[in-house]
């Protein structure tokens, strides 16, 4: 079995946007969507900061399709385009989707997009790795964890490009690996616990 994740130290993110831009760039993701957000937490504005002058702080949250182990966005889908692939990753099926929308409601994490237009993109061709297949009208598309990347026994782009080594790739089922020991000594946690669905996206500092 293979179970691939991502463990990201919130320490050493310093919300500079490359992991974001850099999954932009590789994944063929067109104007006015994002696949990978980073958020100011406890800020209603990018790079806010909370508290009272001069006592402010400021922290980042990467947030991506967390791979769940039990998908809520896979227990609602009618045509099966949402699916576990065999190395862990949660993948869409864009020719099984028919737009219900039924996985971005059921995702408690807003990690999925939605076609409304026909996709465009500056400059005016679809820029990144041309193994990516590019996303029509209609359908929902999220993190795939650099599928065509990670295939390749690639690091995904987030993870090769991140200026401050903030993130650590690798399969959570082998015990040896630098992931499964990181999430193991840090007491790494995930986001909301309580909803079961048990992410393969570890946080720590």
């Amino acid at each position: 079995m293979t179970r691939l994740g991502i463990a990201i130290n919130t320490r050493r993110c310093i919300g500079c946007q490359t992991c974001a831009l850099s999954c932009k760039m590789q994944n063929r993701v067109p104007d006015g969507m994002m696949w990978n957000r980073v958020i100011t937490e406890g800020a209603d504005v990018l790079d806010g900061a909370v508290g009272t002058y001069p006592r402010l702080s400021r922290t980042y949250l990467p947030i991506a399709c967390q791979h769940c182990e039990n998908p809520a966005c896979l227990r609602v889908c009618p045509t099966g385009a949402t699916y576990k692939d065999d190395k862990g990753r949660v993948e869409v099926d864009y020719e099984k989707c028919i737009g219900c929308r039924m996985c971005m409601a059921a995702c408690p994490y807003n990690a999925r997009v939605f076609n409304w237009n026909d996709p465009a993109f500056k400059p005016d061709f679809a820029y990144g790795d041309d193994s990516v297949p590019v996303r029509t009208k209609g359908v929902v598309e999220k993190c795939t964890l650099c599928k065509e990347r990670t295939d390749r026994d690639e690091e995904p782009m987030c993870v090769q490009n991140c200026p401050y080594e903030a993130r650590i790739f690798g399969d959570l089922d082998d015990p040896n690996s630098e992931i499964s020991r990181v999430v193991r000594e840090k007491e790494a946690d995930i986001l909301l616990p309580e909803q079961g669905t048990r992410p393969q996206i570890y946080y720590f500092n």
